[in-house]
């Protein structure tokens, strides 16, 4: 047993290094392999190739550190000691140091899927040296130094890790840069072999706030791999030196004044309606205790001028009848006391925030109006919010080739094409303008106006009152929301690590009076403030066109009549030849790409104002009564659809003809207003079944009636989130989807207050002071 025993110990040995032995050969082989091979590979044509890491290598550290030589190049003074400093930290490995390169940008992947943004961490430098952490991770961090303070005082207990604790405290806790730090976003060009065409490349790098944009210019060359140095341009370079002091601005306070104004006058407007309301409420309360008690009449014959009580809720209310006995009618008439309220009371009032709320999110809508424009104004603006979020995200994105895979399918023709959300808008002013003209002329209305003139001084004055009226209701809101946007502008110019979209902290100061007189859209996109304030502006033009129209419509129809049919034409023909002449092709060319030519001028979108003005008139003649037979309104429901889906999707992977293109956008704006005509007339006249229901659904009321200030601030919120960023975008359907929704539940939010602020009190001072009679308090 014991020799079997052995023999078995003497085989495993053999077998183990019989093993060893083959792993030894194995491993020369491979050794053998790969130094033969070598030569091989030194000389190999492809010897020069480089990888994506080093033709990318725009900004490092190491490269940085290498090239460096204080005092060689032309570099301030303090920023250059600065830099020896900071590289001496990086090659002790200091960890201030450490987190000042970690928070500088560099390569990491997407370059080819559309990654331009090598932003780095600008919230990371600024933190660099800060005390952020609590409390209870500071009582850990301390016990950690005096483990290691203990740990350098007792030299024996370090066995043998051949590290000095000094350079391990130093190494691990030296946290507090010896300067302040500064992040600086490069703008740089960079024509590499990687792509047939040149690349705009944002770096962000973190450096001390002593260096200046020419000694970073400097700088970046330095810590450029020889590789890239040769490839790079760099245009522009933002620095934290000169930063916007919004203190110092005047336009600041000019709105910090006028919303101190507006809340002082909203607190004060708020307060006395609940006074009057108060008020009002005791006398009822009053005379409802004399009626149960049976002394009314004994007290109405003592002294009846104490009982006339308010039948009349301030601020618009609908009036309120306080006597429910009519044997006691005579007694609670108005006397000769009635209490009437003054101007200045009244203007008051039109700041009361319950008052305005109640009217925004009234169920109700006057029989002058149209229930159905409620649901497409709120329908079209969600749409407009998508259209402009999309926009913004694609611009900062880090997946920015994820788009044209997105463009792709089918359904994204509904972004692609958002433009016809505009056109809708246009067809409702055009509409609503003329129906609520005819209809309020032929109620006598507007003879207050005229004061009994006639002819032409009779039509000069309802033209100047329209003017008045639309001047003052949509410039308040609009001048607010654009000084915000210069403030705001202003400063994400100099904080943002990306650049703004559009140049409004330049424009908007040296251009805002385009946008007061309402025609910023006559000049050049690279001159306007607020480049979304171009369908105001048109909206206003066209309606000073339909208020000349409408003037002389009620007197010369047909002359009217000719000159709408001559401007609709005329829009035709210069945007279809617009288009030729510019060779537009609308299936495969940006939305846009002819901005200026096309997009925003008012001769190019006339359309649909003037197949809405010529819906109103139809609406009012018939007084929204028209008998159809169940075909054609079949006919009309399938034409209607027909039309707007194959305006939406018709143009997808098509291709088409100059001449058809130019056609296209020449008529495909107006097809869109006619085909909305239909569903307005079909709901108006009893024919919109389950779509009536829903464009009428009182739940849109309250979002249609603030949409306009919708309109001006949504842009705003879209853009705080993109500014506020440290990084850009990563494009996803869901996260374009969250981002969305976040997005329209904001703007609609602020949209309330801005409209309670601003819109609701100027239309109800306009009501004020239009000729009519006195509001009365009783």
């Amino acid at each position: 047993m014991k020799n079997r025993l052995r023999l078995s110990i003497v085989l495993c040995a053999f077998l183990a290094i019989s093993a060893d032995k083959t792993v030894d050969y194995t491993d020369s082989l491979i050794l053998k392999h790969r130094t033969r091979s070598l030569p091989e590979i030194v000389e190999s044509p492809q010897k020069n190739w480089t990888t994506l890491t080093e033709s990318l290598d725009i900004y490092s550290a190491r490269n940085l550190a290498r090239n460096w030589v204080e005092g060689k190049y032309p570099i301030g003074e303090q920023c250059s000691k600065d830099i020896s400093r900071y590289i001496e930290g990086l090659k002790k490995q200091e960890l201030w140091a450490l987190k000042v390169d970690d928070a500088s940008g560099r390569y990491t992947n997407g370059f080819f899927w559309g990654n331009s943004y090598f932003t780095g961490s600008a919230t990371e430098c600024g933190y660099i040296g800060q005390n952020y952490v609590r409390s209870n991770e500071k009582s850990t961090s301390m016990s950690i130094i005096n483990e290691v303070q203990e740990f350098n005082a007792e030299p024996h207990k370090r066995g043998n890790l051949g590290l000095s604790g000094s350079n391990l405290l130093t190494q691990t806790f030296i946290d507090q840069p010896p300067y302040s730090l500064g992040f600086y976003m490069m703008r740089i060009s960079l024509n590499t072999t990687l792509l047939p065409m040149t690349r705009l490349m944002h770096i962000g790098v973190c450096l001390p706030f002593s260096c200046t944009s020419a000694d970073v210019s400097i700088i970046a060359k330095l810590a450029a791999s020889d590789i890239t140095a040769k490839n790079l341009v760099i245009e522009k370079i933002r620095d934290q030196h000169n930063l916007y002091d919004m203190y110092s601005d005047p336009v600041y306070w000019i709105l910090f004044g006028v919303t101190s104004v507006v809340i002082i006058l909203m607190i004060a407007g708020s307060g006395y309606d609940w006074y009057l309301t108060r008020m009002v409420a005791r006398k009822k309360n009053m005379i409802y205790d004399l009626e149960k008690h049976g002394k009314l009449d004994q007290l109405s014959n003592g002294n009846p001028k104490t009982l006339n009580v308010a039948d009349t809720v301030p601020n618009g209310s609908t009036p309120v009848n306080n006597n429910n006995n009519n044997d006691h009618e005579n007694t609670l008439q108005p006397s000769d006391e009635v209490y009437k309220l003054s101007v200045l009371e009244e203007l008051l009032l039109s700041f009361s925030v319950p008052s305005n709320l109640k009217v925004i999110c009234d169920g109700n809508v006057g029989g002058d109006t149209i229930s159905t424009i409620h649901g497409l104004r709120a329908i079209s603006m969600a749409w407009v919010i998508l259209g402009h979020t999309c926009i913004v995200v694609f611009k900062y994105s880090d997946n920015m080739e994820y788009r044209k895979v997105v463009e792709k399918k089918f359904l994204f023709q509904t972004i692609t094409n958002g433009a016809f959300s505009v056109d809708t808008f246009f067809f409702m002013g055009g509409l609503l303008v003329s129906f609520l003209y005819f209809r309020t002329n032929a109620k006598g209305d507007l003879n207050k106006l005229t004061q009994g003139t006639k002819g032409f001084v009779s039509g000069s004055l309802k033209f100047i009152g329209l003017l008045v009226y639309r001047f003052c209701r949509l410039t308040a809101p609009y001048m607010f929301i654009l000084g915000v946007v210069e403030i705001s502008m202003k400063w994400f110019y100099y904080n943002s690590v990306f650049e703004p979209p559009s140049s409004d902290h330049y424009n908007c100061p040296k251009y805002w009076w385009r946008n007061l007189l309402y025609i910023n859209t006559f000049f050049p996109v690279d001159q306007m403030c607020m480049p979304w304030s171009w369908y105001v502006a048109d909206d206003t033009q066209f309606y000073i066109v339909g208020g000349v129209i409408l003037v002389l419509a009620v007197n010369h129809f047909k002359i009217a009549a000719t000159a709408v049919i001559t401007l609709l034409v005329s829009s035709w023909l210069t945007t279809g030849y617009i288009a030729l002449a510019n060779n537009h092709m609308p299936s495969s060319d940006d939305p846009l790409a002819l901005f200026d030519k096309i997009y925003d001028k008012p001769w190019t979108r006339l359309g649909p104002y003037l197949i809405g003005m010529s819906v109103g008139y139809f609406l009012f003649k018939t007084d929204c009564k028209v008998k159809m037979s169940k075909a054609t309104v079949v006919i009309g429901w399938l034409l209607s659809f027909g039309c707007l889906l194959s305006l939406l999707y018709g143009l997808y992977e098509a291709e088409l003809s100059p001449v058809t293109s130019a056609a296209y956008s020449s008529l495909s704006h107006s097809a869109w207003a006619l085909g909305l005509a239909w569903i307005i007339v079909a709901c108006s006249t009893g024919y919109g079944g389950y779509i009536n229901k829903i464009l009428s659904a009182p739940i849109l009321y309250p979002f249609s009636r603030v949409t306009y200030c919708a309109y001006l601030i949504h842009p705003i919120i879209i853009r705080l989130t993109a500014m506020n960023l440290d990084s850009p975008f990563h494009l996803g359907k869901d996260t374009m989807m969250i981002t969305f929704l976040g997005q329209l539940i904001l703007s609609y939010f602020l949209s309330f207050i801005v409209s309670v602020s601003f819109e609701a009190p100027v239309v109800s001072m306009l009501k004020i002071l239009a000729p009519r009679k006195r509001k009365r308090i009783q």
